[in-house]
């Protein structure tokens, strides 16, 4: 696994002020039922629950995502 993708993930997201539950190996573990898996290719999947939303090749991409979906659920 990539230690410095991962480290730079963690970074972003706490610069995006989403929240880490937990993380373990290549899952990063988020608010709101989310999950990171960092494969072995370097894209990061991220899913909600049992449901795969999207594979990205880009942190910042990701973060600016996630972000912008909490903000829209919380609105509802």
């Amino acid at each position: 696994m990539d230690t410095e993708l991962k480290a730079f993930l963690l970074f972003a997201l706490q610069h995006f002020n989403i929240k880490v539950s937990s993380e373990n190996d290549h899952f990063i573990f988020l608010e709101k039922n989310y999950c990171i898996e960092i494969e072995k290719n370097g894209l990061l999947k991220l899913s909600q629950g049992s449901q795969v939303i999207a594979p990205f090749a880009d942190v910042e991409a990701l973060c600016n995502f996630i972000k912008k979906d909490i903000e829209l659920n919380e609105k509802n």
